[in-house]
């Protein structure tokens, strides 16, 4: 069970949605909402339908059907203002009176919403009322940036866009951290929806859900509790750029270490918040490392990270994911040894689901009488391959670096799997791609996840945007009738359309047929925003 999830049966799943992601999607290549993340991650989730929506800013009980009796229902109870919800939000100015209803009618003003003239706009209406835990309606504590705040209970009879946030805006009471409607600058924006109470779909009794707000927890820091579950998982992304109000720093969570990374030397503010951070994860050490685009001139001890707080960290250590571990190493060069963006997709080799209605192996073909093949190129230490051989396929990783295959054959052996039993391949990922295809070698899965840039003595200089094509078209042989092909690039300035062009072109080129196809931006803890884009493009290609 997620750590997020309320509750969840035949016909319901209620979640707490954390602040600081959409309900759904924005748009086909920016991150994930709650929703869709959801509905691609279990089985049972494929049916899961939009009820009704909570601003990306706004934490609380969202509510999704799972069956079309549910739909019926909900979408009835909602569009017959039956539901009765509640809201808490904090405010830093006085209200205008202990308990009262705004009555108006809203109309879209750009980016806003506004209450209309008389007959114009949607019918909108709210009842407010202090919330008195002690006499004054006054926490005795707040968030660390604001001071004290007034605490407000709001029950919105109607559902409209921004309905709670513009009437307390056009009260004089704006919500704290929503400077859209004129409310002062904060960490996020103080409105949790509390309490949502309904009539079953299944027997029409009247059911609340409820989730108690948490306003003095870190927001950044609630997100990835609420969609990472700890007793599986104790690494993530903490600090993701701009997106987390920290523009050019990220902090990656490794198992009892923190990893910070900037361009720069960290300054007081930074190593202020690392230090929280420490604390927030209990951590033991924390590390900095300084980002350069000269990879390729730096040598290993430049490019490892320094310790700069707390304990130093083995040489070797572990962290878990999806209940599997992994060998990281701070002193390893550019990178730990695990990329953190690619857990969702990990974990897709782990299940053999891809997305709703998109399993790893087609029904077709299972019962198979042997275990499924999968090609993992560019393997670095062999994420993927760990997955899929502890999911019982047969891994051949292939890496032009025999140091990271023997890291990948200990990936293995700590999560019990025995290297003997798979392949790993040292050499470079074209010339092996031509071989295994002139052995007519064929494989279920084939994985490519290239660096935007490398270079080999055999086939000279790769560059991701130029020769993924190509990349793909050496690799589409080797890919059974109905297999699956895993792209991915983390290119940064390479749109995704392009990306996909790219890919799909090359295998009408080969005159065989995309199936299946899903699409997969970075996951939640690395959070999408105008101010820090997308970069992590992924698709997932059944090919006939």
């Amino acid at each position: 069970m997620l750590p997020c999830v309320i509750f969840e049966d035949e016909h319901l799943l209620v979640v707490n949605k954390p602040a600081g992601l959409n309900t759904h999607a924005p748009s086909p290549y920016a991150g994930e909402g709650i929703y869709d993340w959801l509905r691609h991650r279990e089985p049972q989730w494929a049916t899961l339908a939009i009820i009704h929506r909570l601003d990306k800013e706004t934490s609380g009980v969202l509510v999704f059907s799972k069956t079309r009796l549910a739909n019926k229902s909900l979408t009835e109870q909602f569009t017959g203002h039956t539901i009765r919800k509640k809201y808490v939000l904090l405010t830093d100015r006085e209200l205008p009176q202990r308990e009262f209803t705004v009555k108006s009618s809203l109309v879209r003003a750009r980016e806003k919403h506004v209450s209309g003239s008389s007959g114009h706009g949607e019918r909108a209406e709210t009842r407010f009322r202090l919330h008195t835990p002690e006499s004054t309606g006054r926490s005795r504590s707040a968030p660390t940036d604001v001071g004290s705040y007034i605490v407000v209970e709001a029950e919105p009879v109607t559902g409209r866009t921004h309905q709670i946030r513009v009437h307390a805006a056009e009260k004089g009471f704006p919500i704290l951290g929503d400077t859209l409607y004129g409310g002062s600058p904060a960490e996020r924006v103080y409105l949790h929806a509390s309490e949502l109470t309904l009539r079953h779909p299944a027997n029409g009794e009247e059911t609340a859900f409820a989730a108690p707000p948490d306003f003095e927890a870190d927001a950044r820091f609630r997100l990835r509790a609420a969609l990472v579950d700890s007793a599986e998982t104790n690494a993530c992304r903490m600090v993701h750029g701009a997106s987390d109000r920290w523009p050019g720093w990220y902090v990656d969570r490794f198992g009892d270490y923190l990893l910070s990374q900037s361009e720069d030397s960290l300054n007081a503010a930074q190593m202020k918040e690392l230090g929280r951070l420490m604390d927030l994860a209990s951590s033991r050490g924390a590390y900095h490392k300084l980002l350069t685009r000269q990879v390729r001139r730096t040598t290993v001890a430049e490019a490892s990270p320094k310790l700069v707080m707390g304990e130093p960290s083995p040489e070797r250590f572990t962290m878990r994911e999806n209940g599997l571990k992994f060998e990281l190493s701070f002193g390893a060069g550019y990178s730990a040894g695990l990329f953190l963006d690619q857990r969702d997709n990990r974990r897709r080799l782990l299940t053999g689901h891809i997305a709703a209605d998109f399993s790893l192996l087609p029904a077709t073909l299972d019962p198979r009488p042997s275990a499924p093949d999968i090609l993992n190129t560019f393997a670095y230490t062999c994420g993927f391959s760990v997955c899929a051989a502890k999911a019982g396929a047969r891994t051949t990783s292939l890496d032009l670096s025999k140091k990271y295959l023997e890291w990948g054959r200990r990936n293995s052996a700590l999560n019990g799997l025995d290297p003997a039993d798979h392949d790993f391949i040292y050499g470079d990922a074209f010339d092996w791609l031509r071989r295994l295809a002139r052995k007519q070698r064929l494989f279920d899965v084939v994985i490519l996840d290239p660096p935007t840039f490398s270079q080999s003595k055999e086939h000279g200089v790769f560059q991701v945007e130029k020769d993924y094509g190509r990349l793909v078209s050496a690799a589409l042989p080797l890919i059974k009738p109905g297999g699956v092909l895993f792209a991915s690039t983390n290119a940064a300035d390479w749109p995704a359309e392009k990306f996909l062009g790219s890919v799909e072109g090359s295998v009408h080129t080969a005159k065989r047929k995309i199936l299946q196809s899903h699409y997969v931006p970075q996951p939640p803890d690395f959070p999408v925003s105008r101010t820090e884009p997308a970069y992590l493009k992924t698709v997932w290609m059944r090919i006939e």
